[in-house]
């Protein structure tokens, strides 16, 4: 039997599907089993021993538009897949399996055109998001079978970049900070991050910061007259993942660093600004502390987070204390 697993949205989303991998070959052992996702997250997965292979949707650049979905459904044919899971509920990903003619299609009840699947299956809205995500697996395998640890694979040492490999060589112990996010009412003030870096500084332990090349000006802003080790925008995916499963603590926003923690089981101090972990995407199996604001009205304002504070207070994020997220992560150190 051969068996599509789709999800397709972000980084982060991805390494929360993880323990559906290691679900899947204990339903069906002698599988062969593919995954369908983003040219990015590929790297987060391609390393996992019980995939025998990975397929990438480029849904944004290569593959946009009606014609990238034809190519990418002339690629799922060839292969000739018995079933598929999607975790997507997306229109896109719908008719993108659907015209793929796979045999049997499984799909949530809240996709969308999930008219198009043949089994939908429920997602409770209140679980976790690796429980929602295993649940597409609910009527094949009871919650008690399930292995919900997440599943992430790094590369070795000796693969990555030197620049990479002196830091990870030389600095043990370190404490990484990630201050970036994809949603800036998810950000934390740079001017925090930076008090935080400077008193853990002090105290001797050694602070790295990590981040996409989106996010490298935020970082500068936190390690400028620092004696920071600055890796933000200087690393691919793979190797964020190889330094982070180093890591002695983690230090970030609601964001994808913060699930990359968990997979690797890095303690956690996890900074919600706008968004709340009541949505399912907190911190997961590790040791964590979420700091956020729990008396303010308007928080949450929204599951993603937005581009400007809807209200024009940002409370949740400026009158957050540096104290209070080095009173978690000294906690977390002892």
């Amino acid at each position: 039997m051969k068996i599509l697993l789709v999800q397709t949205s972000w980084l982060g989303d991805t390494i929360l599907s993880t323990p559906v991998i290691a679900a899947i070959k204990s339903i069906y052992p002698d599988a062969e089993l593919y995954l369908l996702t983003t040219v990015l997250s590929a790297e987060l997965v391609r390393r996992d021993p019980l995939l025998a292979g990975v397929l990438t949707y480029d849904k944004r650049g290569q593959d946009r538009g009606f014609s990238g979905i034809s190519r990418t459904c002339r690629r799922i044919r060839d292969l000739r897949f018995d079933r598929v899971y999607s975790l997507h509920k997306s229109y896109r990903t719908a008719l993108l399996l659907w015209c793929s003619r796979i045999p049997r299609r499984i799909g949530f009840t809240n996709a969308r055109l999930g008219f198009l699947y043949h089994i939908r299956r429920p997602r409770p809205a209140s679980e976790h998001d690796v429980i929602r995500n295993l649940s597409i697996l609910s009527a094949e395998i009871s919650a008690e079978a399930f292995n919900s640890r997440l599943r992430l694979f790094p590369p070795a040492a000796e693969d990555m970049r030197p620049a990479v490999q002196e830091v990870l060589h030389h600095v043990q112990d370190f404490i990484i900070m990630v201050p970036g996010s994809a949603w800036p009412t998810k950000m934390w003030p740079w001017e925090g991050y930076r008090q935080v870096a400077a008193r853990l500084l002090e105290r001797g332990h050694p602070v790295l910061l990590l981040g996409a090349a989106a996010e490298a000006a935020v970082a500068e802003k936190v390690a400028q007259g620092l004696d920071v080790i600055n890796l933000a925008g200087k690393t691919n995916v793979s190797e964020a993942m190889l330094v982070v499963s180093r890591a002695r603590l983690m230090i970030c926003n609601d964001s994808m660093a913060l699930h990359l923690a968990s997979a690797f089981q890095i303690p956690t101090v996890a900074i919600f600004c706008s968004t709340s972990p009541a949505f399912g995407f907190g911190p997961w199996q590790n040791r964590a502390i979420v700091v956020q604001r729990d008396d303010l009205p308007c928080k949450p304002c929204g599951s993603h987070g937005y581009k400007r504070c809807p209200n024009n207070t940002e409370a949740c994020m400026k009158d957050l204390s540096a104290s209070r997220v080095l009173q978690a992560a000294d906690a977390l150190l002892t």
